[in-house]
C-alpha cells in the first residue's frame, strides 16, 4: 500500500511522468483522494465543498449508494466485452425515450468522440464539407473542435484560428466561425455558404452563456432552409437542464445531439443520437460501403458505465429531482447576490441555476468575445478566496449538484462573503 504523501509530494512525483505535471484537465497543484456526496478530501487532508463535480457527470454527488450497490453487483459479472450487453439496449432505449431527438443512438467513450462523430456523421449523410461552429463553443478535441475555441488573437468571421499545434490548414478552411446569439450574422453566412455545410453544430448553452431569446430557433430554421443538419451538443446539459437536456428545456429538436458527463454515472460513456435515418450511416448494410461511417469503441456501451447510467436516471426520474436541483441552484445564486451586491463592484452571474458562472462585467455577455471583456484580476481572486475557503469549483463554471446539504450551502454562504471581501 502506497504510504500517504503531501500533495506536495504527488505533485514532484508526476512531474516527473506526466508533461506539464499534470493530466491536462485541471491545476496540477491539485490531487483528490476521495470524494462523498457533495464533498471531496485533498491528499493533504483538506476538505471543500465541490461544485466542480468532476467537470459535470457526478449530478448525483460522489459515491451516490444506490449507484455503488448497482456497480458492485455488475463487476463480478464482467467490466466489458467489446460486443453487446443487455444494460447498454436498456440504457439506449431509456435515452431514447428522454432525449426529443433520439431515435436512434451509437455509444462512444467520451463526449469529445461523440462531437467528432457527430460532425463526420453529418458530412456522410449530406456529402457536404463544411462545418459552421461558434467562436468560443467547446466540442472536444478533434482539430475541428480546436478551431477558435479560445483564440488569442480576434480575426474577422468567418475565419478558423487553430487553438493548438499539429492540426493541419486544411481543416481550418472547412470550418466557418460565427458569433453566437447573432442572428443577422448567421442568415447572411448561410446566404453564402448554404450549400456547402454539412451542419451548425452549437452548444445550447454555450459554455455559460444562454441563448438569447428565439436564437436556436433560428438555427434550426436556418438549418432546414439550406439542407443543413443542426447539432445540439449536449455533453454538459443532457441530462442536466431538463431529464430531456436543453432540447426540452428550451424547445428546439436537433437533428443530432452528444450526450456524456452524466449518462455513465461517473464512468467513461458517452453517445451520438438522432433521427435514424441519419443514424443508419454506422450500418455498412443499410447504407453501403461508399455511404458508411466506421466507428470501433473498445469500451463503448461497457456494461460497468450503462448500470451506473441506468442508475443514475432512475433517480433523476423520480419527483421532485431536477425542482431540487434547480432550487438549489439558485440558492447559491441569491448567496452570491447577497455577499457581492454590497460591494458595489459590477457582476453578472451569468447561465442557468443548474450550471453558471460569475462575470465581472457591466453588463449581461452574449458571446465569447463579450466575456474576455470581464475583469479577469476580479475573478481570479474570487475563486482563489473561495478554495482558500473550503470551495472547489473550476475559474470558469460552477456545478450544482443533488448532493448538496444544509452544512454544504452554510460553508458556502460563508465562503463567498470572504470572497466579496477580498475584492474590496
Amino acid at each position: 500500500m502506497t504510504p500517504l504523501l503531501s500533495q506536495s509530494d504527488w505533485a514532484a512525483r508526476a512531474c516527473a511522468v506526466l508533461p506539464g505535471g499534470g493530466f491536462g484537465n485541471f491545476d496540477p497543484s491539485v490531487f483528490i483522494r476521495e470524494g462523498h456526496g457533495a464533498r471531496i478530501m485533498d491528499e493533504d487532508g483538506q476538505e471543500y465543498v465541490d461544485y466542480l463535480i468532476g467537470s459535470g457527470p457526478m449530478l448525483l454527488g460522489h459515491g451516490h449508494p444506490e449507484v455503488l450497490e448497482a456497480v458492485y453487483e455488475q463487476l463480478p459479472k464482467g467490466m466489458t466485452f467489446f460486443a453487446n450487453n443487455a444494460l447498454g439496449v436498456e440504457l439506449a432505449e431509456e435515452i431514447c425515450r428522454a432525449v426529443p431527438c433520439a431515435e436512434q443512438l451509437r455509444y462512444v467513450s467520451s463526449g469529445g468522440e461523440a462531437d467528432m462523430y457527430a460532425m463526420r456523421l453529418a458530412r456522410a449523410f449530406t456529402g457536404r464539407d463544411k462545418i459552421v461552429k461558434f467562436e468560443g463553443g467547446y466540442h472536444g478535441m478533434s482539430a475541428e473542435a480546436q478551431m477558435s475555441l479560445a483564440p488569442a488573437r480576434m480575426v474577422n468571421f468567418p475565419q478558423a484560428v487553430p487553438d493548438s499545434a499539429g492540426i493541419p490548414a486544411s481543416v481550418a478552411a472547412e470550418m466557418l466561425i460565427a458569433p453566437f446569439n447573432d442572428p443577422d450574422y448567421i442568415r447572411s453566412l448561410l446566404a453564402e455558404h448554404g450549400g456547402e455545410v454539412a451542419a451548425i453544430i452549437v452548444e445550447p448553452l454555450q459554455r455559460i452563456i444562454p441563448p438569447e431569446p428565439g436564437f436556436l430557433q433560428l438555427l434550426r430554421e436556418e438549418a432546414d432552409r439550406h439542407g443543413i443538419l443542426l447539432i445540439f451538443d449536449e455533453v454538459v446539459t443532457g441530462f442536466r437542464f431538463a431529464y430531456g437536456g436543453a432540447q426540452e428545456l428550451y424547445g428546439v429538436t436537433p437533428d443530432i445531439a452528444t450526450l456524456g458527463k452524466v449518462i455513465g454515472g461517473g464512468f467513461p460513456l458517452a453517445a451520438i443520437v438522432g433521427r435514424a435515418e441519419i443514424m443508419a450511416h454506422f450500418d455498412k448494410g443499410a447504407v453501403g460501403a461508399d455511404k458508411w461511417l466506421m466507428q470501433l469503441g473498445t469500451l463503448s456501451g461497457n456494461p460497468v458505465a450503462a448500470i451506473a447510467g441506468l442508475k443514475s436516471l432512475e433517480i433523476l426520474r423520480r419527483e421532485g429531482q431536477y425542482e431540487r436541483l434547480r432550487d438549489l441552484g439558485t440558492t447559491v445564486q441569491t448567496m452570491i447576490r447577497e455577499a457581492l451586491d454590497p460591494t458595489g463592484i459590477p457582476y453578472r452571474i451569468v447561465g442557468d441555476p443548474t450550471l453558471f458562472e460569475v462575470v465581472f462585467c457591466e453588463t449581461s455577455p452574449r458571446d465569447y468575445r463579450a466575456v474576455l471583456t470581464g475583469n479577469a484580476t476580479r475573478a481570479k481572486t474570487y475563486n482563489d478566496t473561495l478554495r482558500a475557503n473550503g470551495i472547489f469549483k473550476s475559474p470558469g463554471k460552477t456545478y450544482p449538484c443533488l448532493a448538496l446539504t444544509d452544512d454544504d450551502l452554510d460553508v458556502t454562504r460563508k465562503a463567498l462573503q470572504v470572497a466579496a471581501r477580498a475584492l474590496c
